[in-house]
């Protein structure tokens, strides 16, 4: 089980955003969606899920830890837990880990997932036990086979902190032209370092930059057809 001493991070922010076209919330800091537009529960799917191999590859295994960069609204680690709800047998157990500056807040995060009925019930387990100031490590326990862990405070400070043995990875910051900390070469190592061999990421971003630094990172680079119209996306695998 990776675990963090909070005394390895920083302090997480309140997030500054504004709630656009009804519940579509907008970060002010980034300036930037926290998701795509056509349908955010949709492109988790797309990119995240099929671009790290999954349901698939939790098949069999006793547990399986995700990493995430950006948790925002926490509509992928919704999504994540859904189909795993679907798919996992008796025994096994998934650990999702994500890291994230400027957590939302409780009602916060209820909004914004309640655009999507498909994941209700998610959405209301995981507002009621979201604290009221998210700070340090939140840890929730979901139900007796999900764990999730939203480190709050800077990724790098985050990542550093964690034991290796990460499966699959979510990189979901925002654009790298808006948020390029994110995407640096040195966070990208940092993940790679982290990630169990034969590992694994997805990212809807597809920017040279971000791709030339996975790469040099040590993960083998693959380019995908993006979700919505996106041209590309980027996935790969660890190398080994």
């Amino acid at each position: 089980m990776t675990d963090i001493n909070p005394d390895q991070i920083g302090a997480g922010k309140p997030q500054p955003l504004e709630w656009r076209d009804g519940d579509m919330p907008y970060s002010t800091a980034f300036g930037d969606h926290f998701y795509c537009q056509t349908d955010g529960r949709l492109e988790c799917g797309h990119v995240f899920l099929t671009g790290n191999g999954l349901p698939e590859r939790w098949s069999g295994r006793s547990t399986f830890l995700i990493g995430e960069l950006g948790f925002g609204t926490g509509l992928n680690f919704s999504e994540t837990w859904r189909q795993w709800k679907l798919c996992r047998q008796p025994g096994q157990h998934l650990h999702f880990m994500s890291f994230e500056l400027y957590p939302m807040r409780r009602e916060e995060i209820d909004r914004a997932l309640a655009h999507w009925p498909e994941i209700d019930a998610e959405r209301q387990a995981l507002a009621s036990l979201w604290p009221d100031a998210p700070e340090g490590i939140v840890s929730l326990v979901l139900d007796e086979q999900t764990r999730l862990s939203v480190v709050c405070g800077r990724a790098l400070d985050g990542v550093t902190a964690a034991a290796p043995g990460f499966d699959a990875w979510y990189l979901d910051g925002f654009a790298p032209s808006r948020n390029s900390d994110m995407w640096s070469e040195e966070l990208m190592r940092l993940v790679c370092g982290k990630t169990a061999p034969g590992g694994s990421f997805a990212t809807y971003a597809a920017a040279g930059f971000v791709r030339r630094n996975l790469a040099a990172a040590g993960f083998v680079v693959e380019r995908r057809k993006g979700f919505a119209g996106k041209r590309e996306m980027l996935c790969g695998v660890k190398n080994q």
